[in-house]
């Protein structure tokens, strides 16, 4: 089982970049996918999650309305589009699949697998 992560890099604030996370075959039926990320020094936090059964997906109140997640099921890859990026965005961001269960929950502990991350640095 393995997820795979790219696009990320350097960006001006209110630039944009997408993240792509390509999921192995094994893990792509998943009922949730989610992003996540880490900044040095604080705890991994929700970005977003999207349920794959009905494609509702969830955000952090702090990237409502810039961030978009979803996905391609021909491709097998989970998307992350950020747009009007801050420098309070920057991070490591991760994708992870929970197989199974009730809801697509903005928590980390809830997800069991993960990608290496791609950075994310955002200059103001």
């Amino acid at each position: 089982a393995q997820l795979a992560e790219s696009g990320g890099g350097s960006a001006q604030a209110g630039g944009s970049l997408r993240l792509s996370c390509l999921v192995s075959a094994e893990i792509y039926s998943s009922h949730c996918m989610g992003w996540f990320r880490q900044a040095p020094g604080k705890e991994r936090e929700a970005v977003a999650t999207i349920d794959s059964y009905d494609g509702r997906a969830a955000y952090a109140d702090s990237v409502k309305g810039r961030f978009t997640i979803s996905q391609d099921n021909a491709e097998k890859t989970l998307y992350l589009q950020m747009n009007n990026l801050e420098p309070e965005d920057t991070a490591m961001y991760y994708c992870a699949a929970r197989p199974s269960g009730d809801y697509c929950l903005l928590a980390a502990s809830a997800y069991t697998y993960w990608g290496q991350g791609t950075q994310v640095t955002v200059s103001s």
